[in-house]
C-alpha cells in the first residue's frame, strides 16, 4: 500500500465512519473497484487501525462531554448513588451499550475478518444497511432526548453495534437507527452513537496493533499507517460536525438511497 492510497482511504474512513453509509464498505469498495492488490491480512488490519484516526477526532469533539462524564462517575461511585446525575447515567449507558459488540466481536473475528475480502457479500450487507435506515425513520416517533435514555435502550443500540461488525452494515446508521426505533430523536440517537464508538474502536485498535507489531515487514507499512490514520482523523471531525447539524433537521432517507444505489453500482461493475 502506497502512502497516496492510504491517504485516500483515510479520508474515506474519516468520511464514512460517522455518516451512516459504511466505512468498511467503502474500505473494501475503493480497493476492489481501482484494482489495488492489498494483501487480505494486512487490508484488515489497516481496516481497523485507521479507525485510530476516526477515534481521535470523536474523542477531540466531545471532549468536555467525555471529562463530564467521568467525573459524573467518579462522584456517583463515591457517592454511593451512580446513577443519580443524568451524565453519570449516560456514561454507564456507554459502557453497557459497548459490551454485546465487544463479545460478538471476540467470538467471530475470523469470520469478519474473511468478509472484508469479499465485494460482493459487503455490497449485499449495504442493501441491508439502507433497509435498515429507511425503516427506522419511518417507524421512529422521536419523542424521546438523549437524558430520557434506558438501559433497555442502550442494550439494544448495542446489539445494532454488534451487527455493524460485518463489513457494509454502516455501525452508525445501525445505532442511530436503532435510537430511532426507541424514539429517540436525531441527534440525541447520533450523539449516543459518536459516543458509545469510543470503547469498540480503542479496543479493536488495541487488539489489531498487538497483531501489527507482530508484522515481519512493520517498517514498510508504517508510513502508509500514520498517513491513513491522519487524513481519517481530520475529515473524521469534520465529518462529525457536519452530520450533528444535518440531523437536526433531516432524514435519514438522503443516505438509505445512497446505501442502495451504492451497492448496485458495485454489484453492476463487479457481475456485467
Amino acid at each position: 500500500m502506497t502512502i497516496l492510497q492510504a491517504i485516500l482511504l483515510g479520508i474515506v474512513q474519516g468520511l464514512t465512519e460517522f455518516l451512516p453509509i459504511s466505512s468498511s464498505a467503502h474500505l473494501v469498495f475503493v480497493p476492489a473497484l481501482l484494482g489495488w492488490e492489498i494483501p487480505a491480512d494486512f487490508n484488515f488490519i489497516f481496516d481497523v487501525l485507521v479507525q485510530l484516526g476516526t477515534l481521535g477526532a470523536v474523542i477531540i469533539y466531545f471532549w468536555r462531554d467525555l471529562i463530564e462524564m467521568l467525573v459524573a462517575v467518579v462522584k456517583g461511585i463515591r457517592s454511593k448513588s451512580p446513577f443519580k446525575e443524568p451524565m453519570a447515567r449516560l456514561g454507564w449507558l456507554v459502557i453497557l451499550a459497548t459490551i454485546p459488540a465487544g463479545v460478538i466481536g471476540l467470538l467471530i473475528k475470523p469470520l469478519v475478518e474473511s468478509a472484508f475480502s469479499n465485494p460482493t457479500a459487503t455490497a449485499l450487507m449495504l442493501v441491508l444497511t439502507a433497509v435498515i435506515l429507511f425503516v427506522a425513520e419511518r417507524i421512529g416517533k422521536q419523542q424521546c432526548d438523549l437524558t430520557e435514555l434506558t438501559w433497555v435502550d442502550a442494550l439494544w443500540i448495542g446489539l445494532a453495534q454488534a451487527l455493524a461488525i460485518f463489513p457494509g452494515i454502516s455501525r452508525s446508521g445501525a445505532t442511530i437507527s436503532a435510537g430511532l426505533v426507541r424514539d429517540v430523536k436525531r441527534p440525541g440517537a447520533a450523539r449516543f452513537s459518536f459516543l458509545m464508538s469510543i470503547p469498540i474502536m480503542l479496543a479493536t485498535g488495541v487488539l489489531e496493533a498487538k497483531d501489527l507489531i507482530g508484522m515481519s515487514d512493520l517498517s514498510t507499512y508504517l508510513p502508509a499507517l500514520i498517513a491513513g490514520v491522519i487524513a481519517a482523523g481530520i475529515v473524521g471531525f469534520l465529518a462529525i460536525r457536519w452530520l450533528l447539524g444535518y440531523l437536526a433537521k433531516h432524514s435519514l432517507y438522503v443516505f438509505s438511497i445512497y446505501c442502495l444505489i451504492a451497492a448496485v453500482v458495485v454489484l453492476i461493475v463487479l457481475y456485467v
